[in-house]
């Protein structure tokens, strides 16, 4: 009898065990992360043809709280080319993919305003209409610098987008749109004013930020990226390179470099082709947890995802 009750006792702890362990689960927050999305050329003419960029990703994008990307490149049909290399602009038809599968994307990089501060203006409104949140850049520079705010499950949670790559030009001033400018000073300020004012519980940066092509961050994004977790960042998640760059754990807070290249055609090469989408997963007690799933980009641009390739210790 005193056999029997004590396996009995045991069942029960461990199924308790159990839906401790499932309560926990759920109560925790997703949020997926990736990098530049490029909607103009080749991946704009997939969706034309009425295709899905995101089908490979759809699953994971879909099971997940909160999606981020980088939107890298003008939305419109309007303005006048920027004179530089390299100029971006997708087609408003773009807009219903995107809302479907992010809740918010970033503005804040260095093809925001390729086509001039009215057109960048127009973009804000467009996303607007399309019901697509975005974060990043604005009409002026205190509404580039707004964190985006996300309630979920009893937490709020703030994502900051900082440009810092040139042209600074792009650059939002009080009289003129463009993008918020990752200035050391900015920087401690917009992350401060998400903590004490908007009462983040936890605070992502998503700077646009490094040299293209290198796998190594570079001496200034290690030391803004410091400076961010030291104002109070919990997460630093990071773009721009085209490549993927290393991870850091800095004073317990995750450093991502360069999450690569999402969607973006024109690249050749295995490094180019290679990008990460990021799961992050805020505990109850907004520990947090991470894992990277590969996605192999196609010649026309468009990611394959090729599964978890990298977990958090």
């Amino acid at each position: 009898m005193m056999s029997y009750l004590i396996k009995q006792f045991a069942l029960l702890v461990i199924l308790l065990l159990g839906i401790s362990s499932s309560m926990a689960q759920s109560q925790s927050i997703k949020m997926v992360f990736v990098g530049d999305i490029m909607l103009d050329d080749l991946p704009g003419k997939y969706i034309k043809a009425g295709k899905d960029p995101f089908k490979s990703f759809a699953p994971l994008l879909k099971q997940a709280d909160i999606t981020i990307g980088n939107l890298e490149c003008v939305v419109g049909t309007t303005g006048e080319p920027e004179d530089k290399p390299f100029v971006l602009r997708a087609n408003p038809r773009v807009l219903p993919v995107l809302q479907k599968y992010f809740s918010a994307v970033s503005l804040a990089n260095n093809h925001t305003g390729d086509y001039g501060p009215k057109a960048l203006s127009k973009m804000l409104e467009l996303l607007d209409e399309a019901s697509l949140k975005h974060f990043g850049a604005g009409k002026e520079i205190r509404s580039a610098h707004e964190p985006i705010i996300f309630e979920v499950k009893g937490k709020r949670i703030a994502v900051l987008g900082f440009d810092i790559f040139l042209p600074r030009s792009f650059e939002a001033l009080d009289d003129r749109p463009g993008t918020a400018w990752g200035e050391p000073d900015y920087i401690v300020a917009d992350i401060k004013r998400a903590k004490d004012f908007y009462r983040a519980d936890v605070v992502i940066t998503y700077p646009h930020w490094g040299w293209e092509g290198e796998k190594t961050a570079s001496q200034n994004q290690v030391q803004l990226a410091h400076l961010m977790i030291d104002s109070g960042a919990d997460a630093v998640v990071g773009g721009h390179p085209h490549v993927t760059q290393n991870i850091e754990n800095y004073k317990g807070k995750p450093i991502f470099y360069s999450l690569g290249n999402f969607i973006f055609d024109g690249f050749d090469t295995v490094d180019t082709t290679t990008g990460w989408a990021l799961e992050i997963m805020i505990n109850p007690d907004s520990k947090i947890t991470w894992q990277i799933n590969e996605a192999k980009l196609s010649k026309n641009g468009i990611p394959g995802n090729y599964g978890v390739i990298l977990r958090s210790d």
